[in-house]
C-alpha cells in the first residue's frame, strides 16, 4: 500500500494533534426549541445563524461521532462557491432570474465564510484564490469553452471565469500535455477540520450544546429518538447530508457517494519551482472521473478523486480507511499531472461520503406541517453551500420571509433511488463509463465529448 497513514478519519485531523476529545453525550430526555442531527457544517452553520437571530432560543445538535467527523472534516478544502448542478433542473421549479439569484448568493458564501472565521477568530489556513480547472486533450478544452460560453449566456455578474491559453495555463502550474485552463475566480482554499472544529466552538460560544456520540435512531414531527434519549423540539432539522441514509426511513433519499484522498509529504522548494504552484490555487482537471487538489499550508499536495465510487447496499467506510487499490489510482493520477513528485512518500490516505440526490441537485428546504427541515445533496460542493444552506434553514425555521426562502432550490424533492441492486449498478455503471470516455477522449483526440459520458449521465440522472 505504501502510505503512511490510512484511515483515522483524515489528514486534516492528524495536522491538528490528531483526533479530538469527544463532548458528552445526550444525558437523556430533554425538551428544546430546536434539535439539529448532525455536526458538520450544515448543522453547525444553521446553529450558528439561528443563534445570532434569536439568541433566546434553546438549541441542541446531535452527533453520532464528534463534531467534523464526515465530509466536513475530510474534504479537499475547496471552498468554491460554485453552482455545480444543472440549471435546467431548477428552471423547471423556478425561473431564471431565481436561478442566477441562487448563483450569486453562492458565490456571497465564501466572503461570508472569510468574513465570519475573521469574526469568530476561526484560524482554518483560509486564503481567497482561484481555481484552475486544466484541460489535457481537445475534448477537455471543448467542455472548458462551453463552460465559459454557459456562464456569460448566464449573465450572473461580474465575470468570473476566464479561459487561458496552454502558455498561460503552464505558467500558473506546469501541467504535462496541458491545452488551456478554465479560471475561476473569487475561491477559497481551507483546511476543513480546523474550519468545523472552530464553528463548533463558536457555535458553542453563542450557548448551542452539542451532544457527541449520540446516535439518532428514529425521527418523527417534534421528537428525535436516540440510543442515550429522547429530544423533542418543534422543529427538527436533519443535517446528515452523506450519512442521512442511516436513519429509518430515509434509506433511498440521497446516495452516499465515495470519494478518497492522498497527501504528499511536504515537497522541498526546489521541487515547488519545477511545478509553478507558487500560490494557494485550487486544481482541478477537466476529465470525466476528474481529480481535484490543493496546496496545503505547510506545502503538501492533496489530491482527490472517487476511488471505488459506491458500496452496496450504502454502506460507508470505517473511520476513513480506503482501498490498497484506490490509493493506487489517486498515486497514478498524482504522477500524471505532476510527474516530479514521483518518489514522494505519501503521508495519508482516507476517504468519506457525499450526498447525492437523484437528479444531482442540492436541496433545502422545512415542512410546516410536520416542523422537519434539511438540507444537503451538495454533490461534493457542501463547504460553501452548506453556509449558504444553514442560512437559509435559520430563515425557514423563524418564519422569516427573505431572499433566500425563495430560491429554487428551496422545498425541492427529488424522487428516490432505486432500490438495490439497481442503484449500485447504475452508479458502478456510471463511472466505468466515465473511465472508459476518458479514455477514448485521450486517444481520438478529437472535440466531440465522448458518447460514453452522454450514456452515462442518461443513465444516472446527472
Amino acid at each position: 500500500m505504501d502510505v503512511t497513514t490510512n484511515g483515522q478519519v483524515s489528514f486534516w485531523f492528524a495536522d491538528i494533534g490528531g483526533l479530538p476529545p469527544r463532548r458528552a453525550p445526550l444525558p437523556g430526555d430533554l425538551a428544546v426549541d430546536v434539535c439539529i442531527i448532525g455536526a458538520g457544517f450544515t448543522g453547525l452553520w444553521s446553529a450558528y445563524y439561528l443563534k445570532r437571530l434569536a439568541p433566546s432560543l434553546s438549541i441542541v445538535v446531535l452527533e453520532r461521532d464528534f463534531a467534523g467527523f464526515g465530509a466536513s472534516g475530510r474534504n479537499g478544502g475547496w471552498c468554491s462557491g460554485e453552482f455545480g448542478w444543472s440549471r435546467a433542473k431548477y428552471l423547471q421549479g423556478g425561473s431564471r432570474a431565481g436561478v442566477i439569484a441562487l448563483e450569486r448568493q453562492l458565490r456571497d458564501s465564501v466572503a461570508e465564510i472569510l468574513r465570519v472565521c475573521a469574526a469568530e477568530a476561526i484560524a482554518a489556513d483560509i486564503v481567497k484564490t482561484d481555481c484552475l480547472t486544466f484541460a489535457r486533450n481537445p475534448a477537455q478544452l471543448q467542455r472548458l469553452r462551453d463552460t465559459l460560453a454557459e456562464e456569460r449566456a448566464w449573465e450572473i455578474g461580474p465575470e468570473r471565469v476566464e479561459l487561458l491559453a496552454a502558455a498561460a495555463a503552464a505558467a500558473r502550474i506546469r501541467v504535462p500535455g496541458v491545452l488551456g485552463a478554465l479560471v475561476t475566480h473569487g475561491v477559497a482554499r481551507v483546511q476543513p477540520a480546523k474550519l468545523v472544529r472552530g464553528l463548533a466552538a463558536a457555535v458553542e460560544r453563542l450557548g448551542v450544546t452539542i451532544y457527541e456520540d449520540t446516535c439518532v435512531t428514529g425521527l418523527a414531527p417534534g421528537r428525535v429518538t436516540t440510543a442515550r434519549g429522547t429530544v423533542t423540539a418543534p422543529r427538527i432539522l436533519r443535517a446528515t447530508e452523506g450519512f442521512t441514509h442511516g436513519i429509518a426511513g430515509q434509506e433511498r433519499e440521497w446516495l452516499p457517494l465515495n470519494s478518497a484522498m492522498v497527501v504528499t509529504e511536504p515537497l522541498p522548494a526546489a521541487l515547488w519551482q519545477q511545478i509553478g504552484w507558487t500560490g494557494a490555487e485550487l486544481f482541478g482537471d477537466a476529465s470525466h472521473a476528474y481529480c481535484y487538489a490543493q496546496r496545503t499550508r505547510e506545502g503538501r499536495i492533496a489530491m482527490g478523486g472517487r476511488g471505488v465510487p459506491y458500496r452496496f447496499g450504502a454502506r460507508t467506510d470505517r473511520n476513513g480507511q480506503t482501498q490498497a487499490a484506490t490509493i493506487a489510482a489517486l498515486r497514478q493520477i498524482l504522477y500524471r499531472m505532476f510527474p516530479q513528485t514521483r518518489g514522494l512518500r505519501l503521508d495519508h490516505a482516507w476517504c468519506g461520503v457525499l450526498g447525492v440526490p437523484r437528479d444531482w441537485c442540492a436541496t433545502v428546504g422545512l415542512d410546516p406541517a410536520t416542523g422537519i427541515g434539511w438540507a444537503g445533496g451538495y454533490v461534493g460542493l457542501g463547504v460553501s453551500t452548506a453556509n449558504l444552506a444553514g442560512r437559509t434553514l435559520a430563515d425557514l425555521v423563524l418564519d422569516r420571509v427573505t431572499e433566500r426562502t425563495a430560491l429554487p432550490w428551496v422545498d425541492r424533492r427529488p424522487r428516490r433511488w432505486e432500490p438495490e441492486p439497481l442503484r449500485w449498478l447504475g452508479v458502478h455503471g456510471m463511472y466505468r463509463l466515465y473511465g472508459l470516455a476518458d479514455r477514448q477522449e485521450a486517444a481520438a483526440r478529437s472535440v466531440q465529448t465522448s458518447a460514453l459520458a452522454r450514456l452515462a449521465n442518461r443513465l444516472t440522472g446527472r
